[in-house]
């Protein structure tokens, strides 16, 4: 039986809105996933240490706050310390094109913004994870 890809999704920061990563975790569930959905306002130690506890495939951060270029590096050098540094991160919210090309350059798999499709995300998702 082939093991379903455990992904997390994250709310980093004081941003209080959730509604976008509570649809990408239903999504990602209903196409077979399994999700940890950690909440709002979680500190990037806060999240790697639910990625490593929870033995996840890929994470996702979902970021509107405007912080993204502060929190979503200090996540990838946490999981790097935790060696989890070949961890898929992707993230969602609404970011500059010349903060994406910075987060892309950081590792960072995939950025989606506001309206991207659920169906790319899954896809996307399934082709990050490498089959164990």
């Amino acid at each position: 039986m082939d093991r379903k890809i455990r992904v997390l999704i994250a709310k980093p920061g004081l941003d209080g809105h959730d509604r976008g990563a509570k649809v990408i975790a239903r999504a990602l569930r209903d196409a077979g996933m399994e999700v940890i959905y950690t909440g709002l306002r979680q500190t990037p130690e806060m999240i790697a240490s639910a990625a490593l506890q929870e033995d996840v495939d890929a994470v996702g951060l979902s970021i509107l706050s405007g912080a993204h270029m502060t929190l979503v590096p200090c996540v990838l050098d946490l999981m790097k310390t935790n060696g989890q540094g070949d961890t898929p991160v992707f993230v969602g919210g609404i970011i500059p094109e010349e903060d994406a090309a910075q987060l892309s350059a950081l590792g960072v798999k995939a950025i989606y913004g506001p309206g991207t499709p659920t169906t790319r995300v899954i896809d996307d998702v399934k082709n990050f994870v490498k089959p164990a």
